[in-house]
């Protein structure tokens, strides 16, 4: 059964698909970004927001939330209590 994780304003990721959540301030972190955007890599799920985490998938997408990378975390950590 797949985690799903709300990342912010209804959208919804799968919990297992995701490699890494991080803070978008670093700038490997930027770098990252502008290239995936260059490529079409980037889902914007800010809703016009600031970026608050970059949530790097499997499949080299990177999905940008208005969340803080904590918050995800805690919404990962409790879909995974409660499917247990």
């Amino acid at each position: 059964m797949s985690n799903l994780i709300n990342v912010g304003f209804g959208n919804i990721v799968n919990g297992e698909k995701i490699t890494a959540i991080v803070s978008p301030d670093s700038a490997p972190a930027r770098r990252l970004i502008q290239n995936g955007k260059k490529e079409g890599t980037v889902i914007d799920a800010t809703h016009g927001r600031k970026t608050k985490a970059c949530i790097f998938m499997e499949n080299n997408q990177i999905i940008l939330s208005a969340l803080l990378p904590e918050t995800i975390l805690e919404r990962f950590n409790t879909g995974n209590k409660e499917g247990q």
